[in-house]
């Protein structure tokens, strides 16, 4: 991955609605989720929505997929997985410094893994 194309990825997920409709997208899994569905367990509002799902679809971090009147969206978890790769590539020389991380170093285990929960420390 590319400097520049990581770095258009960390800019679509710095906005607070694109993050939480990407995160909620990976708890959903492969399977993904429908449009109104997201919307309606975020609180978000239709117009809204659209415009931060185009934005996440167009740099490539989720897919949509039109399903009769619907779209179904789905994290793209191959690009998912090379940002993260980029992000920790060579981190501290090669040593194991990232515990959380290193929990979940394999694509395999990213995927099985359930998402925790960091609202009990008051970040989300």
């Amino acid at each position: 991955m590319e400097t520049l194309n990581a770095a258009e990825l960390l800019a679509a997920l710095g906005h607070e609605s694109r993050l939480a409709i990407f995160r909620h997208l990976v708890e959903a899994g492969a399977d993904g989720m429908n449009a109104s569905a997201i919307g309606e367990q975020l609180g978000i509002q239709p117009a809204t929505l659209s415009f931060h799902l185009a934005h996440l679809s167009r740099v490539g971090l989720i897919r949509g997929e039109r399903e009769s009147r619907f779209i179904h969206y789905s994290v793209n978890f191959e690009t998912m997985d090379e940002l993260i790769a980029f992000m920790t590539h060579n981190c501290c020389q090669g040593q194991a410094c990232l515990p959380k991380t290193s929990e979940v170093n394999t694509t395999a285990k990213r995927r099985s893994r359930k998402p925790t929960s960091l609202s009990k420390k008051g970040k989300s």
